[in-house]
């Protein structure tokens, strides 16, 4: 078997049912499998799967193991001889694992042979912005402190003129590299982490010693550690809607800290030879950086005002749909016909102020759905366009208009 795709579940019901729809179409042309394991969820999440997704192998903890514990789980059921650890709220397309099985398998072939670490690939938000973390540097003392203090913003760093400034203030999240540009990268985000599996069993797994937040950290840095290179690879687009799966509060802020103090204690000893000075001062920055830090995470977490969209354009081939989103949204929505009109975006969003367009899954692939939203990046921004996807077969819109606050679902049945 080529390829298994690991997503651990935790409350995230409709989220899951969408990945899961996405990886089965990414899957077609590959001999693959998907193994959800569920996290003890209180919604019917397995209810769910059991019913819509029978042929998917499912695993239901008793309790919630953590982020670690719950993918090793997972991995140890796997059959493939690469895994992909993914979110279950993320979207791919349907050639994401063609193609980044193709990176793989060139990387194996080429003079590199075995020197493959993790690769992970471009993630967008719910509104087609790209996403930093999808690249990022080791979280040293001084690398956390350009973050926690936004030097890495007053600094920018541009790789065409890449020097002094990249080495100081741009490791955080890499900006050697632009954003569409493949290379080398230290560490990769867990929502979308693709290796070989025998690799992964050889340095452990995550380590079940981290509930989650660093566990992707500390498996990136484990592997540079084995003399293994990462990379980030741009070629493909997946959503990753973020902060649907966690909700940023006092809890997660604990959290947050005990993550940071397992990776610092773990890699950065004071006493390690990593920083040749057992200095006081070194303690003293982490605690306190740990702290700011997490305070940050939590705020920025918060949600935005919400705004409700002032007019809705569905693009689908199915007359009945728009009108049962009439009558749900209590609202005329435009339907643009794909049975009779091309899929045109860009001209329905010049004065589309406040608007949310509707796409159909059933006849807008994930793909034509992921390069729509990453082409309104700006418009988003600008004038407020927001976009849900309604998934084949399903009855439900989902879709989320920041990458901090928790998704929206709309149940249309």
């Amino acid at each position: 078997m080529q390829l298994s795709v690991i997503i651990l579940n935790y409350n995230v019901r409709f989220f899951l049912e969408q990945c899961i729809l996405s990886v089965q179409s990414a899957l077609e042309t590959i001999d693959g499998e998907i193994i959800v394991i569920d996290n003890n969820s209180p919604d019917d999440s397995c209810e769910m799967m059991k019913k819509r997704f029978p042929n998917v192998k499912l695993i239901q903890n008793n309790e919630n193991s953590g982020f670690p514990k719950g993918n090793n789980i997972g991995v140890a059921q796997a059959q493939g001889e690469y895994i992909c650890i993914l979110n279950p709220d993320t979207v791919v397309a349907e050639d994401t694992f063609v193609k980044v099985l193709a990176f793989a398998r060139l990387l194996h072939s080429s003079q590199l042979n075995d020197s493959m670490g993790i690769i992970g690939c471009k993630l967008i938000d719910g509104t087609g912005n790209f996403l930093p973390e999808s690249k990022r540097g080791v979280p040293t003392p001084w690398v956390a402190f350009t973050k926690i203090t936004g030097l890495y913003k007053l600094f920018p760093s541009r790789p065409e003129t890449s020097g002094s400034r990249t080495r100081i203030f741009g490791k955080y999240y890499a900006q050697h590299l632009r954003e569409n540009e493949t290379g080398k990268v230290d560490i990769l985000v867990g929502a979308f982490m693709f290796m070989k599996r025998d690799l992964y069993l050889e340095v452990g797994g995550f380590d079940e010693d981290c509930f989650m937040y660093s566990d992707d950290i500390d498996l990136s840095y484990r592997m540079l550690q084995k003399g293994k290179f990462n990379y980030y690879f741009h070629e493909t687009t997946v959503i990753h809607y973020k902060g649907e799966s966690t909700i940023k509060d006092e809890t997660y802020m604990k959290r947050f800290q005990e993550a940071m103090h397992f990776f610092y204690k773990k890699h950065f000893n004071p006493r390690s030879r990593s920083l040749g000075t057992g200095s006081i001062l070194f303690t003293i920055f982490m605690k306190v950086g740990i702290v700011f830090f997490s305070f940050a995470k939590m705020f920025q977490g918060k949600s935005t005002i919400k705004r409700t969209p002032k007019s809705y354009l569905l693009y689908s081939a199915n007359q009945k749909i728009a009108d049962k989103l009439s009558l749900v949204l209590q609202k005329k929505v435009s339907f643009h016909d794909l049975k009779t009109e091309k899929m045109v975006i860009s001209c329905s969003l010049r004065n589309g102020d406040g608007t949310e367009i509707i796409l159909d899954n059933e006849f807008v692939s994930f793909k034509e759905s992921i390069a729509i939203l990453e082409s309104s990046r700006n418009k988003s921004r600008s004038v407020g366009i927001t976009f849900k996807i309604i998934p084949k077969n399903a009855n439900f819109l989902i879709g989320s208009n920041n990458s901090n606050e928790r998704g929206e679902i709309i149940e249309i049945e």
